[in-house]
């Protein structure tokens, strides 16, 4: 018995079996069309809920929306979101807090849509940009400015983002 096996062995070897089976494998799958997306120059459709690089949003006035109610800083388990708070004057002469630091450090985030979902004004977005890069670590440490100009840019696709979604809300 023992043998048998090994004579098996010895001829599925020297006969390269195990390379003819690959062979044929590839020659069947080898005139099929390919189904590879070429990424620079395709690119696949994202589901209205990605979470990619965050981006603070504005009121039609051009007035911010985050209240410096820090739940977003509160809520995140990474612990990536700065935020800090001031008293200033609105344009009624009433008082408002608003926030006078906002900073996310990207290398800590996660990406869990946390701080997205705890916001009472929908100030914090994560868009769906997910093309960006940093060469050193401070690169991906995003400043208040830096949040408010992602947000200024891509308004109108965050705000269609969030019209497709607002059906599963």
């Amino acid at each position: 018995m023992f043998a048998v096996a090994t004579v098996k062995d010895f001829l599925s070897s020297f006969l390269l079996l195990e390379l003819f089976k690959g062979m044929k494998l590839t020659g069947r799958h080898f005139l099929k069309p390919t189904i590879t997306v070429q990424f620079p120059e395709e690119k696949t459709p994202l589901s209205p809920r990605f979470r990619g690089l965050h981006a603070l949003r504005r009121y039609d006035n051009g007035e911010e929306r985050c209240i410096a109610c820090k739940l977003c800083e509160a809520v995140c388990p990474a612990m990536a979101i700065t935020i800090e708070s001031t008293e200033r004057q609105d344009a009624n002469g009433q008082t408002s807090r608003r926030t006078s630091r906002y900073d996310i450090d990207l290398t800590k985030c996660i990406f869990c849509g946390f701080c997205e979902e705890s916001c009472p004004v929908d100030s914090i977005v994560e868009t769906h940009i997910f093309e960006y890069h940093g060469e050193k670590r401070g690169d991906l440490y995003f400043t208040k400015d830096m949040l408010l100009a992602v947000g200024d840019r891509y308004e109108k696709d965050i705000a269609a983002n969030k019209g497709a979604d607002a059906k599963y809300r």
